[in-house]
């Protein structure tokens, strides 16, 4: 007889490799096919909503890896919310305005700009947009994100756009809106205005110099021989110089160094001489700044004055404590320029280019300038120093070239008028990390105003007319009017019909008596169109909410599309658009460096999923601390793919297992199963309390290593272990063998429902392959609930600390290996000396030698009986030799009680039972 027939073996056709790469794609077709996103939402309805709001990613280019790890958080998010109480929509959305989408067209040949009107231009990008939509959507669901693909959001829809006109105009009705001619930051590359958001700072190479005013009127306090010192770092806003301000509270002096007068704060002398701008010197006047006030000098270029003023926002911190003031080219300057009545004075055109209101340097790039202006200063005896330095300089993110601060006139949103309601809103809100409250309260408590408007024609255009005279016409009326127009034919309307056609019908205004009417040209900044996803979105939409109850997006996002969000939501509506905001860091390489193509080091998710699969790149997002900055290789993603084959390996075991198991028939009750397998419905149940915590917390990671562990360690070293020789030898019905198929059942359909949002598709998978299952996909079920077992310390304890034991037991059988060359466990036999109340422990487990998966094993006496050759390891001291006998060819144990039974010779007599009495 061929014993080897007769053992209950593993049978499953589940996979042993995932082979992912080939196998996703199909069950992605097979979810579209099903409307898998439908499905869960019906099944779902009526639930208290859970809404995440998908902060919307650029339509430009194929997807990144930061894009991969935005994504599947929140489909770790929505995933769970589903599955555990809740109607969790996901909607996903595009940010598709701006000057990327002009460049693309333009830089590569598509597009002859100068051909187009400026309609026409945007038609072309609005098909560029869509097109790229198309693209990222593809690729997105190839990652595995459930969402309502077909049905997302995007800023250029004509609904999108009608609600923003009403943002617009709800914060104009409010005078939160209004137009100033103010310095904001202008790129030349780009040849417009940009936002704080759009800002990245890196290194630049700058010329430093210390500049003397002569002294024209020095109002009784001064003689006039003296000289004003200033320092810059931009020489060329010294044309636009129109004051000199100092700190009134501040000590003055006049001091003399090699047969001149200089003025500087007392406070900077000693900087002065490390600088070499000063020698040796002598003071011969002292007073403070406020004496300083209405004093005049001379231009040093020009033959203008330059008066002193006073300023608060003077410091210390450099210079010389005489701060050159251009109100045209800084905010303070603007600031102190506006309260004195100076002229905003800005020489320089939309390219960086100086006009003829800088004599000497018209047509000079502003950054060519620098050098012949210092040479001039030089040659008119203004200069003292020169020096070159590097620092960090605002540069325009998209174009990664300079900025500079330009007075120009702009559209603005006065942040100050509703500051306190933002500062107040902040506080409500639920910020993960704790230090995001931080970050958004002191940027928004720091921040100017809103520079709303752009330059450009890929936008959304700002809503306003003027009238004969000049002054804008914003009303209800007109507002209402384009933002039905938009709803109904798109914003292009704005830019294919004259002003008179965009008004109501009649529309009469006494800012234009002949009624004769023009429109503003700019378009709003882009991050007040997808801040304007609250209205445009939440409220638009029947399966959305405002607030939402979470805001996902990188930590970038402070300053763009949290700040925007926020700022618009709480001056139309007075509350924050979401209850919680939870960031995460970048992805730099394996060895945290940021990714570059010239550096050869990025990780493209399409790759990895060609090569890996999706459910890899997922687990990799669960294991990582992804509030900070996360690293990701081939390395570290070949570490993840070890972890998933094991959790898979793990599926495969307990499916093996379960092929003649039929719950409904054979299921043991918790009650009459053996102490071992209460133990591990216990363990369980702790893990399908702390994951689903986990979950709670949005801590990933937690869940990655609990999970795993629980799989290696719990049951693959542990009960799956010492479970095969009940599983495989016992009869089919016995009832230990039932007991642990129960386990078994119970913890395969726990894990997979646990471990579904994070491998979408290997749960999908495994389900398939349940029996009995509750639902024909695992995403249709809800999460396992955590039960409550009566009389449970006992247990829990003496199975801990048999855990604790039997790894001693098992480190002397891995010495044994080395040392006695007993390359098997079931080859040994073990010997074990213990405290009483390890003793006891072991007595009470059951068969001790399946508990070792040893061929003998016993509890011989308390640790100060045992002998010389015992091994003492931290509870228990060991002895280990090799078992005597013969093996049994049905279940491999070496005993010395083979063929007592001479119809089987070779078997033990435990295995000849089983046979006699069930394979006879």
């Amino acid at each position: 007889m061929d014993y080897k027939n007769t053992l209950l073996m593993p049978k499953t056709d589940f996979p042993m490799r995932g082979n992912l790469p080939n196998r996703e794609p199909v069950m992605q077709e097979k979810w579209d096919q099903e409307n898998i996103y439908e499905q869960v939402q019906n099944r779902t309805e009526g639930r208290p909503m859970f809404v995440l709001h998908d902060g919307p990613p650029y339509a430009n280019g194929d997807i990144h890896m930061g894009h991969a790890l935005n994504k599947i958080l929140k489909d770790f998010i929505v995933r769970y919310k589903s599955m555990s109480g809740f109607h969790a929509p996901y909607v996903p959305g595009w940010d598709t305005h701006g000057l990327p989408i002009e460049t693309a067209l333009t830089k590569k040949g598509k597009v002859d700009r100068k051909k187009l009107s400026i309609a026409e231009f945007r038609k072309k990008c609005e098909e560029y947009a869509l097109d790229q939509i198309d693209r990222q959507r593809e690729q997105f669901k190839q990652l595995g994100v459930r969402g309502d693909w077909e049905n997302p959001y995007v800023t250029l829809t004509h609904e999108y756009e009608a609600q923003q006109i009403k943002v617009f105009g709800e914060m104009a009705k409010k005078g939160y809106i209004y137009k100033g001619k103010k310095p904001v930051y202008w790129s030349p590359s780009s040849e417009s205005a940009l936002a704080e958001a759009e800002i990245e700072y890196h290194d630049k190479r700058s010329s430093s110099i210390y500049v003397a005013f002569d002294v024209l009127d020095g109002k009784q306090l001064l003689d006039g021989n003296e000289k004003v010192l200033i320092w810059t770092t931009t020489p060329w806003t010294i044309p636009a110089n129109l004051a000199i301000a100092v700190h009134p509270e501040l000590d003055y002096v006049v001091i003399q160094s090699q047969d001149q007068k200089y003025i500087v704060a007392k406070g900077m002398i000693e900087h002065l001489q490390t600088e070499e701008v000063i020698g040796e010197y002598k003071t011969l006047k002292e007073f403070k700044g406020t004496e300083l006030e209405g004093i005049t000098t001379k231009h040093p270029l020009y033959d203008r004055e330059s008066i002193m003023i006073l300023g608060e926002h003077v410091t210390l911190e450099a210079g010389t404590g005489c701060v050159h003031t251009a109100p045209g080219h800084g905010e303070d300057d603007y600031v102190v320029g506006q309260q004195y009545g100076l002229d905003v004075l800005c020489p320089v055109d939309d390219r960086g280019v100086f006009t003829d209101e800088a004599p000497m340097f018209s047509g000079l790039f502003y950054d060519s300038a620098n050098k012949p202006i210092t040479e001039k200063l030089d040659e008119n005896g203004a200069l003292l120093k020169l020096n070159f330095f590097s620092h960090s300089y605002p540069h325009d993110w998209r174009t990664k070239k300079p900025v500079i601060f330009r007075a120009t006139a702009q559209w603005f949103a006065s942040i100050k008028d509703f500051r306190e309601d933002l500062l107040n809103e902040i506080e409500q809100v639920d910020w993960m990390p704790k230090w995001g409250e931080t970050r958004l309260f002191n940027m928004v408590r720091d921040r100017g105003d809103w520079c709303i408007s752009r330059q450009r024609a890929w936008g959304v255009p700002i809503p306003i007319f003027y009238g004969e005279d000049g002054e804008p016409i914003i009303t209800d009326e007109t507002i209402q009017h384009v933002s039905d127009l938009f709803r109904e034919h798109g914003s292009n309307i704005w830019f294919e019909k004259e002003a008179k056609e965009l008004l109501p019908q009649g529309f009469t205004s006494e800012h234009s008596p002949n009624g004769e009417f023009t429109k503003e040209t700019d378009i709003m900044d882009v991050w007040f169109d997808s801040g304007s996803s609250h209205q445009a979105v939440l409220e638009e939409r029947d399966d959305q909410v405002r607030p939402a109850d979470l805001y996902l997006e990188g930590s970038d996002q402070y300053r763009g599309w949290f700040n925007s969000s926020l700022s618009t939501a709480v001056a139309v509506t007075g509350k924050a658009p979401f209850k919680g905001v939870l960031s995460h860091g970048f992805t730099l390489d394996g060895n945290g460096k940021k990714m570059s193509k010239s550096l050869g080091n990025v990780v493209i998710p399409s790759k990895v999923m060609k090569q890996l699969g999706a459910d890899i790149l997922r687990l990799w997002v669960a294991s990582v601390d992804y509030q900070a900055d996360v690293r990701v290789s081939d390395a570290i993603l070949k570490q993840v793919a070890e972890v998933y084959r094991k959790i898979r390996n793990t599926f495969r075991f307990m499916l093996g297992n379960l092929h003649d198991f039929e719950p409904s028939k054979h299921a043991v009750p918790y009650e009459e199963l053996s102490e071992l397998d209460q133990y591990m419905m216990l363990k369980l149940n702790d893990l399908v309390k702390s994951t689903e915590d986990a979950y709670d917390g949005y801590q990933f990671a937690a869940i990655y290593n609990k999970v795993q562990n629980f799989c290696t360690v719990e049951l693959s070293s542990f009960y799956m272990d010492i479970s095969k020789d009940t599983l495989y030898v016992e009869h089919a019905n016995h009832p230990s063998r039932r007991g642990i198929q129960t386990v078994m059942y119970e913890t395969l359909t726990s894990l997979v429902k646990l471990m579904s949002p994070i491998l979408s598709h290997t749960a999908d998978e495994v389900w398939t392959y349940i029996p009995e299952k509750e639902a024909d996909n695992v995403q249709l079920t809800d999460m396992p609930q955590v039960k409550t077992y009566e009389e449970t310390e006992d247990i829990r304890a003496k199975w801990d600390r048999f855990m604790v034991l039997r790894d001693d037991v098992l480190k002397a059988l891995e010495d044994a290996r080395n040392d006695k060359g007993i390359k098997k466990n079931l080859h040994a036999s073990v010997k074990v000396y213990a405290s009483e109340d390890d003793m006891a422990v072991l007595n009470s487990s059951g068969n001790l030698a399946q508990l070792f998966i040893t061929s003998k094993a016993s509890v011989e006496g308390v640790i100060s009986e045992a002998p010389a050759d015992a091994v003492a390891y931290e509870a228990l001291s060991v002895i280990v030799d090799r078992a005597t006998g013969e093996t049994c060819e049905r279940c491999w144990t070496v005993t010395e009680d083979i063929g007592t039974d001479d119809a089987h010779p070779a078997l033990c007599p435990r295995c000849t039972g089983i046979v006699t009495h069930h394979y006879s």
